[in-house]
């Protein structure tokens, strides 16, 4: 079984005179994030490793995560930034093997695509959202429409 942790980034600053890949997280963003991660380590729901987008926001959001769990530094993979349903499925179908769960730190719209895209299920996706997925396959490549089953959905007002 393959199990996937989807987690939108944490609440950012909109207004920044930089690019849009360097804003950063509010401070009640990283309260969320920190609320989120302690929630889901007491859940045991700790996946074995965190991928994420190289935006700001979403290292600092993985890296609440991983300091949390006592997990390596988050993998930092470039096509997950501004990605489309259908480039976050190829990130997933390819996913190391060895992994069964894994995290993946990105961003709206790209999010609640996948989610309802695996799932079947439409649901609004807030920032520092989690949602954990299982698949009965024990291959990444193999997960495609409809094939997930939503075991766990959570934000930090729920």
């Amino acid at each position: 079984m393959k199990r996937l942790l989807l987690i939108r980034h944490a609440k950012a600053e909109k207004d920044t005179a930089g690019k849009d890949i360097d804003r950063p997280l509010k401070y009640i963003g990283i309260q969320d994030a920190t609320f989120m991660a302690a929630r889901l380590k007491e859940q045991k729901l700790v996946p074995q490793l965190i991928i994420t987008s190289p935006s700001l926001r979403t290292k600092t959001t993985a890296e609440i995560f991983t300091d949390h769990f006592a997990l390596p530094s988050p993998g930092i993979y470039k096509d997950i930034y501004e990605a489309s349903q259908k480039t976050l499925l190829q990130v997933i179908n390819h996913l190391p093997v060895q992994y069964d769960f894994i995290a993946l730190v990105g961003h709206n719209p790209g999010i609640a695509l996948i989610f309802d895209y695996l799932t079947g299920e439409a649901r609004e996706v807030h920032t520092s959202t989690t949602a954990v997925i299982d698949f009965e396959t024990d291959d990444w490549a193999s997960i495609s429409e409809g094939s997930g089953k939503l075991t766990y959905f959570s934000w930090p007002s729920v």
